[in-house]
């Protein structure tokens, strides 16, 4: 049926009011898109399944990273460049991408448009989106050619001038939107003594994964004082979670023969450990194998995964922020304090209720996963658990689970990672909406604890 002139403000009206519904849709669009066109005969050698082709999209275009085949056999240079560019779409964001276009076109932004722009870009209003986009614009171009140019170093010696460029772009452009997708069966771990990648990859998941929001905020006032109270939070919590994974990797893996213990000097172990404590903030890069880690270095790895990144940012998981706003919280409530504070400024509970409830909906998807996961797969469930955690904080790292899934364990996997990239786009939509209750009810009295 035609869309009348009556009908294209229905279409505008209804896309205004469910901007969740309508970004959730372009997501599934663009994975669509990319299993065709993954599965065209020029993309790949002739073994992928229409079933590989979407789980791969899947991967990619949440940026998360889980392969169910190997991405630098199976894929040609073709298929290997749709990956990469639904890499970028998913990890800088499908709306960012169609109003960039907009602007560089010079045609107006509507407000549909800005709607489903300013929940992608976690933001309460409309003024600031323009000088947003081109922030991620810019921050994601001179990073990601850095990347190349540094990992050229690495990789154009090994492989010659053409395949060494290709292979340092993908990787960097893979870390830099915390992806994980790497070109080599064994991820990274054929260079896990070497300094360039134990350098580069963190530092390009670290710049990618802080947030746009905090990197405009250092690169406009560039002092600490004047920083906001989101940008000292995302910093703060950033460096405490660096230094403690960080020391934790080191301690319980230091004489594991299947990980450190395998390593020669104290300074590869060390850049191992560094290398690991980065990449669970959603990246997925791996450079020992991480089946053989013990169950204390497994749940801690976990735990860094679910947390994820930053706002604003290509990282998933619930955010350092939700981490920090939750301890805050605990601290007050310990007080007796109603009011929260932190670095001289104060948030109310509203704040709290936020994170709360995004806790809460992560805890549940993700228990939910792992029972579904244990239903069609009688394997360990260490391992399971593992997958589900990957595939919700869009991580990708991966103990050899997902590839022995059944078909069932390869939908929640893909349900999993979905929500996590689109997930809390759609519960933020709902949290920042407010409703006056229309009957006051008389309080009542619950125990708790």
């Amino acid at each position: 049926m035609a869309l009348t002139r009556h009908s294209v403000p229905a279409l505008s009206r209804g896309i205004m009011h469910s901007p969740p519904a309508s970004l959730a849709l372009l997501y599934l669009s663009c994975i669509l898109i990319g299993a065709g066109l993954l599965k065209l005969p020029l993309c790949h050698d002739g073994t992928l399944n229409w079933a590989d082709a979407v789980f791969t999209s899947v991967s990619a275009v949440t940026v998360t990273g889980l392969a169910v085949v190997d991405t630098g056999s199976v894929f040609t240079f073709a298929g290997q460049a749709v990956i990469l560019v639904l890499i970028q779409l998913g990890g800088l964001g499908l709306m960012a991408f169609a109003v960039l276009l907009l602007f560089l076109l010079g045609v107006p932004i509507g407000i549909p448009h800005k709607l489903l722009l300013r929940e992608e870009l976690n933001q309460s209003g409309y003024g600031e989106l323009r000088t947003i986009v081109w922030l991620v614009f810019w921050v994601a171009v001179i990073s990601e050619l850095a990347g190349t140019m540094v990992l050229s170093t690495v990789f154009v010696p090994e492989f010659g001038p053409a395949e060494g460029l290709w292979m340092a772009l993908f990787h960097s452009v893979s870390a830099f939107n915390n992806a994980g997708f790497a070109l080599f069966p064994d991820s990274l771990s054929r260079y896990v003594t070497d300094p360039v990648v134990n350098l580069a990859i963190p530092a390009l998941i670290l710049v990618g994964g802080l947030g746009f929001i905090v990197l405009g905020d250092l690169a406009e006032e560039r002092r600490w004082q004047r920083l906001t109270l989101h940008s000292k939070l995302m910093i703060t919590g950033t460096v405490a979670l660096l230094g403690l994974s960080w020391v934790l990797f080191a301690a319980l893996e230091w004489r594991n023969p299947g990980t450190l213990g395998a390593l020669g000097g104290p300074w590869a172990k060390i850049g191992a450990a560094w290398f690991q404590a980065v990449s669970p903030r959603t990246a997925g890069f791996n450079t020992v194998d991480t089946s053989q880690l013990h169950d204390s270095t497994v749940l801690l790895t976990m735990a860094l995964m679910l947390i994820g990144g930053g706002s604003t940012s290509t990282a998933g998981g619930i955010k350092v922020t939700t981490l920090c706003v939750l301890l805050i919280a605990t601290v007050a409530f310990f007080r007796r304090e109603t009011v929260m504070r932190a670095f001289g400024r104060s948030f109310g509970p509203e704040d709290v209720f936020k994170v709360m409830a995004l806790a809460t909906v992560s805890t549940i998807t993700i228990m939910l996963g792992m029972f579904l996961i244990s239903i069609s797969h009688d394997g360990e469930f260490t391992d399971l658990a593992f997958e589900v955690v990957s595939a919700f904080g869009t991580v990708g790292l991966s103990r050899g689970a997902t590839g022995e899934l059944d078909g069932l364990g390869r939908t929640v996997i893909m349900l999993l990672m979905f929500l996590g990239r689109v997930g809390p786009l759609t519960l933020g939509f709902f949290l920042a909406t407010r409703a006056q209750p229309r009957v006051r009810y008389p309080k009542g009295r619950v125990y708790l604890g």
